[in-house]
């Protein structure tokens, strides 16, 4: 079921900040009416392709901040592990030089809430509890609005790295439609005429493209 429209599950969980700093209680609810927040899922720490995404988030921290995002990561991994990681040199595998918050949900109850744990529990012939598939996230990310409500959602599988600039054109995207009341057509991209939603707003746009 796509979470697009509806409230984000609300959790509180343990989480590296800033790099080097555990923190036992971080709550998305913490930015609730001041920042939108680009929540994103990662399988594993000490991977190949996370790695990547990770960075390549920090790299565009920046051009979230300036629009008002929030970064935040997770993944099925403990804190210790994060932190671990974190400290760990990019020549070596690690993504040192992080300083957006990874949340640990060694639970896996935040991925299994959000839609994107690659897997499932279920009991044997025997009555036993056991778990069907892999019990890590997908590449889930949920843009998030200010109210707590989730606008976008997409789903890779696991070797499926993401593209960060298009998480950047959701972003201006939403903030546009609520700035100016138009809507985004396909490939809008910021500086970009948008339409309104009307017949004859549709209408004017296709004519002049």
């Amino acid at each position: 079921m796509s979470l697009v429209g509806k409230k984000a599950p609300v959790f509180t969980a343990p989480a590296v900040v800033n790099g080097e700093e555990i923190i036992e209680s971080f709550s998305l609810e913490d930015f609730i009416g001041n920042k939108e927040v680009m929540f994103f899922f990662y399988p594993k720490d000490f991977t190949f392709v996370c790695p990547t995404e990770i960075l390549a988030f920090q790299e565009k921290l920046a051009e979230f901040e300036s629009r008002g995002v929030q970064v935040v990561g997770c993944s099925c991994d403990t804190e210790e592990t994060h932190l671990a990681w974190l400290m760990t040199p990019k020549d070596n595998g690690g993504i040192e030089g992080v300083t957006y918050p990874l949340i640990a949900d060694s639970s896996k109850t935040v991925a299994s809430n959000f839609g994107v744990l690659a897997g499932d529990w279920s009991y044997s012939e025997e009555g036993d509890l056991t778990f069907e598939g892999a019990p890590i996230a997908f590449r889930g990310t949920f843009f998030i609005d200010k109210e707590g409500i989730v606008r976008h959602e997409t789903i890779n599988d696991l070797p499926l790295g993401r593209n960060i600039d298009e998480m950047i054109r959701i972003v201006d995207a939403w903030q546009h439609v609520q700035a100016h009341g138009e809507v985004c057509p396909a490939n809008w991209e910021e500086g970009k005429e948008a339409m309104t939603a009307t017949r004859d707003g549709v209408a004017e746009y296709l004519a002049a493209h």
